[in-house]
């Protein structure tokens, strides 16, 4: 390919995995025109297509294909050579792209930035909230530094450290308040509310539930636990959350949170990164901080910590 540039590989590589031009241009913060452009040059560059032209998008042809997986990894390189030279100095520096899953990020991330800001002054955090499996592909192809989500995430190529793990509670209408907590499989019978698909937190109700996560159901799938538990309030059903959650969501509904008996449903908070990432003792003291505004919730929340660290 002649005269290649990192711009186009860059713009290429967004548009790949984005799908439209549109779209591309937004996440390259360029204009459609210039991305357009780049993209044209470098296909005359190749001397063939990299991409099929439709009215709801672009494809990437065979030959695209193979060329976008050697343009991953060219960014990938480059992403690590960027890592290590942010690791180079002895105090976290420079920027940290963070991923974190939507039922953690609006309760732990303003502790945590202001906690990085105090310990870090020469760290400048970039966050992006979006669904586990999707922060977990954006890890695998460099495109951000760390995730903290929900573990385990049984990934080999990450290195996953738990942090803390907290209590779901059942949120029901205020006028059900004095009634009996239900078991699972009172729980089981009731209209709950759930996450839509995608969301892990999803997945974790349902199995505490011991309900299957393909089995029909005629009943709100929200996109935020803040819509869930609004519905609730004005008696559509009831619902699971998190513990740090509590505060915020409940604080404008007219709800009452109840706790289970045990084994109450829990979920373990975890911070992960590529083993292969230069950033790794970065890193961790990145993710220490992360475990001490987890401690503070517990103090605030109610939230259990674990005894120590795990480490895979």
């Amino acid at each position: 390919m002649r005269n290649l540039t990192l711009k186009q590989i860059r713009y290429f590589d967004a548009l790949a995995r984005l799908g439209t031009f549109s779209a591309a241009a937004e996440a390259c913060a360029v204009t459609q025109p210039a991305l357009s452009m780049q993209i044209k040059e470098m296909e005359e560059g190749a001397g063939s297509p990299l991409l099929e032209r439709g009215p709801r998008g672009v494809r990437l042809t065979a030959f695209g294909t193979m060329v976008h997986q050697r343009a991953k990894a060219m960014l990938a390189i480059l992403e690590d050579l960027d890592g290590l030279s942010r690791a180079a100095g002895g105090a976290p520096a420079g920027k940290l792209r963070l991923g974190v899953i939507p039922t953690i990020a609006p309760y732990l991330l303003p502790a945590v930035i202001t906690r990085l800001a105090e310990e870090f002054p020469d760290l400048s955090p970039i966050l992006r909230e979006s669904m586990t499996s999707r922060l977990i592909d954006e890890l695998l192809d460099s495109r951000i530094d760390a995730a903290i989500l929900a573990l385990p995430v049984d990934e080999p190529a990450l290195t996953e450290v738990a942090l803390f793990t907290e209590r779901f509670v059942l949120i029901r209408p205020q006028q059900e308040a004095d009634r009996p907590v239900p078991n699972r499989d009172k729980l089981r019978e009731m209209r709950l509310l759930l996450l839509e698909e995608g969301h892990c937190f999803r997945t974790q109700a349902l199995s505490f539930c011991d309900m299957p996560s393909t089995q029909p159901r005629e009943m709100l799938d929200g996109s935020s636990l803040s819509t869930l538990v609004q519905m609730v309030g004005v008696g559509v059903g009831v619902t699971l959350i998190p513990e740090m959650a509590v505060e915020i969501e409940t604080r404008s509904a007219a709800v009452s949170v109840s706790r289970f008996r045990d084994p109450q449903p829990l979920r373990s908070i975890g911070m992960v990164w590529r083993k292969s990432s230069p950033m790794e003792a970065h890193l961790m003291q990145i993710a220490e901080v992360v475990r001490a505004c987890g401690l503070r919730l517990r103090q605030s929340r109610g939230l259990t910590t674990l005894p120590g660290w795990r480490r895979d």
